[in-house]
């Protein structure tokens, strides 16, 4: 499934006209669907943070750019997240992901958590549930539909609630990259020193739009950093 071919502009570019999380174009916008149902969340990169739970935190007012360079503020739904990720709820479009307002939640009757769990529904509509194979060095990899959203699927509690039930010491995960999602049971040391190299060597240069640098714990119902995120570049 080919609909999530774009991506969302690093930095704070992302404002044509109405909040497109996409390059501007001198094209006309596209008229994207702005309901409940269309509701989706993106998790991007937070480069030098290391949050320590999962509430969400609105990031508030952003300075952006018009393609005629003038600079705006802008209000959109982006939440701190945990370690050095930050999710961002987004109306799905053909060709790009529209970033929702604190307005448009006020407008569909949802707090930013309730919209999470509306968006992690929606995915799993749209694309499916997660699916598990076999990587390399004992590892599990999560798959989807489309490699845009595999992860998306991190902020799938239920799926995380099944591992669990397996793995009751807990699961740890890694998302080095945007279309990259794997684990390692916690019971498994060799699998983990094998995630601890991946996701090293997937973050610095792996394919795609890199993520996190972190690995997470889940257990009892709830992530945690596990190890934290590399420092950033001076």
């Amino acid at each position: 499934m080919g609909r999530i071919r774009r991506s969302l502009a690093r930095g704070i570019a992302l404002a044509c006209s109405c909040l497109l999380v996409a390059p501007c174009t001198a094209q006309p916008a596209e008229a994207i669907e702005t309901t409940a149902g269309n509701l989706l969340v993106v998790l991007r990169e937070s480069v030098g943070e290391n949050k320590q739970d999962e509430s969400l935190q609105p990031f508030g007012k952003i300075e952006g750019t018009m393609a005629d360079g003038r600079r705006i503020e802008l209000e959109t739904s982006w939440y701190r997240y945990l370690g050095d990720m930050h999710i961002r709820l987004v109306f799905d479009g053909r060709h790009t992901l529209q970033s929702a307002s604190p307005d448009d939640l006020t407008r569909l009757h949802l707090s930013p958590d309730q919209a999470l769990k509306v968006a992690i529904a929606n995915l799993r509509r749209v694309y499916g549930e997660p699916v598990v194979r076999p990587w390399s060095g004992g590892l599990m990899q999560v798959q989807a539909a489309s490699a845009d959203v595999v992860s998306s699927y991190f902020l799938d509690r239920e799926f995380w609630e099944q591992l669990q039930a397996q793995y009751p010491e807990g699961v740890v995960a890694a998302v080095p990259r945007r279309s990259g999602l794997v684990y390692a049971p916690m019971t498994d040391p060799d699998a983990i020193a094998s995630l601890r190299f991946s996701v090293a060597a997937l973050y610095a240069g792996g394919p795609g739009a890199r993520l996190s640098s972190a690995l997470y714990l889940f257990k009892d119902g709830h992530w945690s950093v596990f190890q934290p995120p590399q420092p950033s570049a001076p």
